[in-house]
């Protein structure tokens, strides 16, 4: 029996996330990103389609590699304006049963102590249907905001992150034990004061002396997404992750980082399916091929393909503007931004050289991820031609219209997948660590690092 492939939807807080240029047309509403409206309309409209998650991502900095200005980047809306992506999740939380919420947060610049509340926060509101995806940040652009000369170099953030986690965890899980909580309204006692725990955290990096704020959430610990496809990031996912968003622009690309990231699961002592891997693609369908076909051209009308470059300079580092449009673009160590974006158009297909032209046209849809184009039938069949090639678990689903692209998905794609036995047809019950992993999984398990901060405490 086929295994059911995992959908999340990929939006940001912003007008033109993945695709620059195309909330310039009539029909998207991108632009109405700084309503509840828009994200309300968009959590039911992926209720609908039993989408397991909305994936936010977001981003501290502006997009001023390319050109060394960030003048194409404003002009175009290339992922600037962008409001924070926690607060229309309570409005979202509110409207839906069952979709989960993925927020990226970049760990380099919030302290661990504030963070863990406002994600315990979040998993209770939400009843259990927070996940975090942890980043560590790629713009100096943010590192400046943030009153630093430039961002930390690449692998050092991770030496950084590794003691973030460690400082979360003792706070989700150590600082309150089960059955803390009394709510004994007769005894006038709310909870247990020897089952709450002072966290005393001695780091390289972060340390503090605190009782966390909350009391446990459903999930304590939330999901845990991860975005980093590096090798230090696929070590890091590998010990830490359950989710992993990997991003590339073929098959074959993709198949070798899943393949790497499941032994490196297993080195790290865990079961490699205990990930589950998401790959990024955009989707455009309608009811038949040449309907499809057609809304493609459209979009490519309305396209911006300097803004794609403002993106992917940011993205890989490289200032695409200093080159020849038909320059072959080669891995650059010196780069210290998003390594994996680099190597997905350098090292990691060997058999394939792009130019900064062609980069502009690839990314000017659905950024660094493949841009699948059919009628629905189609569409169902790539995605599981993609799960049988690849490897992958489900897919991070980026719009090129804002929420028409996701509306095509739940209504034309869905049922077809449903109809082969691809996809579910009702979401489990729980939260959405129980929904991804079955009833009973609601914390994170014993062979997670957190469960020894858990034992230990």
């Amino acid at each position: 029996m086929p295994r059911h492939i995992r959908l999340n939807a990929f939006d940001m807080s912003c007008i033109g996330h993945q695709s620059p240029g195309l909330w310039t047309h009539p029909n998207d509403h991108a632009d109405s990103y700084n309503t509840l409206e828009y994200w309300t309309g968009l959590a039911r409209i992926l209720e609908r389609g039993k989408f397991d998650a909305l994936f936010l991502a977001d981003v501290l900095g502006i997009y001023d590699v390319y050109k060394d200005s960030p003048r194409t980047a404003l002009e175009n809306a290339v992922q600037v304006p962008v409001n924070d992506p926690l607060m229309p999740i309570s409005a979202m939380a509110l409207v839906t049963e069952h979709l989960g919420f993925g927020v990226t947060c970049a760990l380099s610049y919030e302290l661990p102590y504030p963070f863990a509340r406002r994600m315990s926060t979040l998993d209770h509101l939400t009843k259990g249907r927070i996940g975090w995806n942890i980043v560590t940040g790629y713009l100096d652009s943010a590192a400046r905001g943030m009153g630093m000369p430039r961002q930390v170099a690449h692998d050092d953030r991770y030496d950084v992150a590794e003691d973030y986690m460690q400082a979360t965890y003792k706070l989700w899980e150590a600082s309150w034990e089960d059955g803390a909580v009394l709510r004994d309204r007769a005894g006038r006692r709310f909870a247990d004061p020897d089952k709450i725990h002072r966290i005393v955290h001695e780091g390289p990096h972060f340390s503090f002396d605190a009782i966390h704020l909350c009391e446990p959430s459903p999930q304590r610990t939330p999901v845990l997404f991860q975005a980093g496809a590096s090798t230090r990031g696929r070590d890091f996912a590998a010990r830490h992750a359950e989710c992993v968003f990997i991003n590339g622009p073929s098959k074959k690309v993709i198949a070798n980082i899943v393949t790497d990231l499941r032994r490196r699961a297993t080195a790290a002592g865990r079961d490699p399916r205990d990930l589950v891997i998401f790959t990024m693609m955009t989707v455009i369908t309608d009811t038949t091929a040449e309907r499809a076909r057609d809304k493609y051209n459209d979009y490519r009308n309305h396209v911006s393909e300097e803004g794609a470059l403002a993106l992917m300079s940011g993205w890989t580092g490289l200032d695409f503007g200093a080159m020849d449009p038909d320059e072959i673009v080669h891995f650059d160590k010196r780069a210290n931004a998003q390594t994996s974006a680099l190597e997905a158009f350098t090292t990691a297909d060997p058999d394939r050289a792009w130019t900064v032209r062609e980069i502009a046209r690839h990314a000017a849809i659905g950024g660094r991820g493949p841009v699948v184009i059919g009628s629905a039938e189609q569409v169902a069949a790539e995605l599981h031609q993609w799960v049988e090639e690849t490897d992958v678990d489900g897919f991070n689903l980026a719009y090129a219209l804002a929420p028409g692209t996701f509306a095509d998905m739940a209504d034309l794609v869905v049922p077809i997948l449903q109809e082969r036995g691809l996809f579910k047809r009702e979401y489990a019950p729980g939260t959405l660590r129980e929904k991804l992993f079955g009833a009973g999984h609601a914390r994170l398990p014993a062979s997670h690092p957190a469960a020894r901060v858990r034992h230990s405490a």
